[in-house]
């Protein structure tokens, strides 16, 4: 199954994808979509999380980031370990999800305002647009992140 079938898929650049919840299989073909490097925002209790996601992803070769963002309660520390990782992983195809791509989307926009690389304008731009998609799209996870 092709990643881009995730909920509420976002191709931000060629390197870096974002979505929400990932289908059942989609993990097992990151690698002949070229992906190096899997983020993972949900953490494993929510009622969204692919079961044994981390073996699924690095049993491919692909390097398995698990930042575990709680979506009532995400934390500057959460941002900072998330930043250090999209720098550190820069050069590398990247994919980034949680449960509906929201709290992705929150720490990408931020990630790109604190960088310089994009106006506060456009994050809002960014956060308002899966603001109206998640009201008018069902969310299969029954989640509200």
């Amino acid at each position: 199954m092709d990643i881009e079938a995730s909920y509420n898929f976002r191709r931000m650049s060629e390197r870096l994808t974002t979505s929400g919840i990932v289908p059942p299989d989609g993990p097992k073909a990151l690698r002949a979509q070229c992906y190096e490097v899997v983020i993972n925002l949900l953490p494993d209790t929510g009622r969204a999380a692919i079961p044994n996601e981390r073996d699924i992803v690095e049993s491919q070769g692909i390097e398995y980031i698990y930042i575990p963002v709680d979506f009532k309660q995400p934390t500057s520390s959460d941002f900072s370990t998330f930043s250090e990782a999209l720098d550190r992983v820069r050069e590398k195809k990247v994919h980034v999800h949680c449960a509906a791509n929201y709290r992705v989307s929150a720490f990408y926009s931020l990630y790109l305002v604190n960088g310089g690389l994009w106006s506060a304008e456009q994050a809002m731009e960014l956060s308002a647009a899966y603001g109206s998609r998640g009201s008018r799209a069902s969310n299969p996870a029954g989640q509200t992140s």
